[in-house]
Order: structure tokens, then sequence, then C-alpha cells
């Protein structure tokens, strides 16, 4: 599908799913209307029930599955330019859960029409669940950021958000944000913190002085694009090292992830995760004293640029998970798996 594709040529299920993502803007972070990739997956597959006309179960998981891919291979498309890649695995998760689901009231329901039925009813439901995880998880967590605490944080999580601003709710602390190149994820989320009426003092970092700045930091606190069955987490890039660098200087290591982020993957190493693309890196010199003087360092084309949008977290660097499951240690997500998908 190209950027040239008409509303008229893209496929309903897609149009949909665009639908559900367009209030994910730039001012969102504290917006609780918006949902998590793998909620609105399953609303665009719940779309793809209801305008449905098999008449057996095998025809209407087959037409799902179908939509799944195209789904799944507009992100990948989309990789390379919008950085749709670092949710693919969320947006697999989704749909994967969704599909499940529909197996599992089937059997519950033999009768097919009844069955189609009570999937829609609940399927009602799910506008809610990314609300509802967010603020259990909120809850859950707030209670370990403890008075005059400084918190380490990465990337735009409406999760990590939601912690942070419950937390503020009782008690003053401060939180560093790593800058978040090349998309300045951090630096969006900081602005957005400083605006804010919680008034949390906010600082922000280059993502290269994480080995400086974490004596200073007392717990590290991250969301996860995805969270796989041995308990390490995928996250935007750089979080790997911060995990690494907390270890090293003994501090917790905390991963804040809505369950339905839970992924059937066991990636040992880097190279196990799924393709997620590599988006444009432009880099700049930003030491002049004139921000007009700034100048774009321009690139040969024989010189490679690797940018992959996340990277894997092993469970051993991680302390605890926050999820709406409750809290978990990373070697209790395959059991969470398993009854998810049982």
């Amino acid at each position: 599908m190209t950027g040239e594709a008409t509303e008229e040529n893209i496929p309903q299920v897609l149009q949909d799913l665009h639908g559900f993502m367009r209030r994910d803007g730039p001012s969102s972070l504290f917006d609780k209307s918006v949902m998590a990739t793998p909620v609105t997956a399953i609303k665009a597959l719940l779309g793809v029930v209801q305008r449905s006309n098999a008449s057996t179960m095998m025809g209407l998981q087959d037409e799902l599955k179908q939509a799944r891919s195209i789904m799944i291979q507009d992100f990948e498309q989309g990789s390379q330019s919008s950085g749709k890649g670092r949710s693919l695995i969320a947006l697999a998760s989704g749909c994967d859960l969704f599909l499940k689901y529909i197996t599992r009231s089937f059997l519950e329901l033999p009768d097919f029409e009844a069955c189609r039925q009570e999937v829609l009813a609940r399927g009602a439901q799910f506008a809610d669940i990314s609300i509802a995880a967010r603020d259990s998880i909120a809850d859950i967590a707030a209670d370990f950021i403890q008075e005059g605490q400084t918190v380490l944080t990465h990337g735009w999580s409406r999760v990590v958000a939601s912690v942070l601003l419950k937390a503020a709710e009782t008690k003053h602390f401060d939180i560093i944000i790593l800058e978040g190149r090349p998309d300045g994820a951090g630096a969006r989320a900081a602005k957005l913190y400083a605006e804010h009426n919680s008034n949390i003092p906010t600082t922000v970092v280059l993502d290269s002085a994480i080995g400086y700045i974490m004596e200073s930091v007392d717990i590290v606190l991250t969301g996860a694009e995805a969270v796989v069955e041995n308990g390490g987490c995928v996250n935007k890039m750089g979080t790997y090292t911060m995990a690494i660098c907390a270890q090293a200087h003994g501090k917790p290591f905390y991963v804040a992830s809505e369950s339905y982020k839970f992924a059937r993957l066991y990636p040992l190493n880097q190279r196990d995760l799924p393709n997620m693309g590599s988006v444009p890196l432009r880099s700049y010199d930003t030491t002049t004293s004139e921000e007009k003087d700034s100048q774009e360092i321009v690139l040969p084309d024989k010189v490679n640029v690797k940018n992959p949008p996340c990277d894997y977290t092993p469970a051993k660097f991680i302390t605890l998970l926050f999820t709406d499951l409750g809290v978990l240690t990373p070697s209790a997500v395959s059991d969470e798996l398993i009854r998810l998908y049982q």
C-alpha cells in the first residue's frame, strides 16, 4: 500500500484501524480515551465480525485471519517511514488474543449465530479495556515511588504517565527523561509533564548520558511495546542499555505494561526479534550558539545507517512488572500467558 492510496481502495479493516489510532497525537500522553495498539486491533477485528456474511465459524476465522494479515502488512510497510514497526508485536498480540477469544467462545456456544452475537456484545466492552488497565496499573505502581525520589524513564508511554500522575497526587518526586532520539519522544513527553498541573519537576538528558545520570536516580520505570514469554520486554531503543546501567548501579528496574501486550515470543537475543524496520536517521551539530547555525550532517551513501525502533531487554535485568494482573516477577509471565491463551 503506497502513500497515494485513497480511502476507496483501502480495506475497511484498515480504515477502522487508522480511525481508532488517529487520536494518538502529539498531545495525547494524558488522554485516557486513546486506545493502545492491541485494543485498536481488537476493535478493528470486531468490525470484521459485525460486517461478516460468514455462516460458519471456519469462514469467520478465515476472514479474521485475512484481516490480521492486512493489518500486519500495513504496519510492516509503514515501518520504514512512520515508525509503525515498533508496535508490530503489540498489534499481532491483540489480533492473536482476539482470535483465541473467538475460538474459546465458539467452544462455549456451538451455535454460530449465538456465538457471533455474544462476541459482539462482549466486544462493546473492549473500548474500556485500555483505560481500566492503565488505571489499575497506576494504583499498584504508584506505591513503589517514594517521597523525594528521582525516577528515570524513557520514551512516550501513557501507562507510565498514569503511574507518575497517580503518585504525584500524594508525593513529591522528580523525573528524568531520556531525550529519546530519533523521534524526540522523551523531549516531547517532558514538555507535556512541564505543562501539566501536577507540577512534577522534570529534567531531560541525552540518551548517551544514561551511564552518567544513573547514579543520581532512585528507580527506573519504563513502559513496553510488548512483554515476551520469558519475562523480558521489547521497548523503545535504549531501554536495554538503561536496564544494564540500572543493574550495574543497583537500581530497581520496573516495567509497566498492560496484559494485552503479552506476546507469545521467546527471543534469546536482539536478532530473534521480528523485523520492525529501520527509520531514517538525521544528525545535527547542536553545539553552535545560534540555532540557525545548526547544520545537518549529511552522510555519504556508502555509510550504512541502522536505526531499529526497539530493542529487547532480557528478564534478568527486570526487577518487577506492573500489570493489570498485579505485580509480577518476570518468571510469572509465562504462566499468565498460558492463562490468557488457554
